[in-house]
């Protein structure tokens, strides 16, 4: 599969509508109403969810122009990271279960595409592709 600006900006606009799917309805059930143990410090799952969904915003504003974008690609590339493997973490140490894995794991893979959306999206890339 040839690299083209066209799959960079699949690749961000997947990753920001996945986004906003997933995390849009976390403003609307707080943990312990999912059957988890209630928040003792509600501030901080409103304000994870408020900067994870500001990413997605700019998932999509990077998908409308992944050349012009492209040095804030490698800052996404950092972000999903920061997820990921923090969660992978937190799961070894018997933390956090699999669910929260299998949404680390979602991270890292778009992570993984990012850097290759990074690589796409490069000023060399044919013209035709844009």
């Amino acid at each position: 599969m040839k690299l083209t600006p066209v799959f960079a900006r699949r690749v961000f606009l997947i990753a920001g509508v996945y986004g906003l799917l997933v995390l849009v309805p976390q403003y609307f059930v707080e943990l312990g109403d999912a059957g988890g143990p209630a928040l003792d410090r509600p501030e901080l799952h409103y304000g994870f969810v408020g900067v994870a969904l500001t990413w997605q915003v700019a998932f999509l504003l990077i998908a409308r122009d992944v050349v012009h974008f492209r040095p804030f690609i490698p800052v996404a590339v950092l972000e999903k990271l920061s997820f990921g493997l923090a969660a992978a973490a937190l799961y070894a140490a018997g933390r956090v279960g699999a669910d929260v894995l299998a949404a680390g794991i979602v991270d890292l893979a778009l992570g993984a595409a990012f850097a290759l959306a990074y690589r796409a999206a490069s000023p060399t890339a044919p013209a035709a592709a844009r």
